[in-house]
């Protein structure tokens, strides 16, 4: 698969088929791509709790913020949940700052998990000392990311973007809709206005 192909695959899914797994080994796979990442200051301060049990899961779950734009869906429904979670974590006794490692690093995983046929969202909004608590945290964890890992179960359709309306939504019929921009819109020329 060229890497256009992977990145088109690559989308925020939000509901899963929650009763397929992905195996462990898949999961520590798939963090284990991380290792090959640049890293500010090669300081490589990044850990990954994985939570891949039906319990878990479950646990992890009512802590998190689920598609602020579709301000009337609280996230999946039971049997549409995500089968695994990875939480991205800075450990805060190597460096205070991980500069843009996170950023990097995430990308990286999803696009390992979409090249094995899975889908995931990122999860930024989500209850801290909550999540913390569940956990089970030392003080020098800090919680960057969640990342909703499992089989998706919903289309995403891209659409190029009209004007300046990037909010996403979701159709009737289920479909969730991402406006894009144009590539010509992503280029800066110098002088533009």
């Amino acid at each position: 698969m060229v890497l256009k192909d992977l990145l088109e695959k690559n989308r925020s899914f939000r509901r899963f088929y929650q009763d397929v797994k992905i195996p462990r080994k898949e999961l520590e796979e798939i963090v284990g791509l991380v290792r090959w990442c640049p890293s500010g200051r090669n300081a490589q301060p990044l850990r990954y709790a994985i939570i891949d049990t039906e319990e878990e899961c479950a646990r992890i779950f009512p802590f998190l913020a689920w598609a602020g734009y579709l301000t009337d869906w609280v996230g999946p429904e039971e049997g549409e949940r995500p089968a695994a979670y990875l939480v991205q974590l800075l450990d805060t006794r190597v460096v205070e700052s991980c500069l843009c490692d996170d950023g990097i690093q995430v990308q990286t995983i999803m696009l390992g998990v979409a090249e094995k046929g899975y889908g995931g969202c990122i999860i930024k909004a989500f209850k801290n000392e909550m999540l913390r608590e569940v956990l089970a945290l030392p003080e020098y964890m800090k919680i960057l990311y969640v990342l909703a890992l499992g089989k998706p179960k919903e289309q995403v359709m891209i659409e190029e973007m009209q004007g300046e309306d990037y909010k996403y939504w979701r159709g009737a019929d289920g479909i969730h809709h991402v406006p894009k921009r144009k590539e010509k819109e992503l280029i800066f020329r110098a002088g533009e206005k």
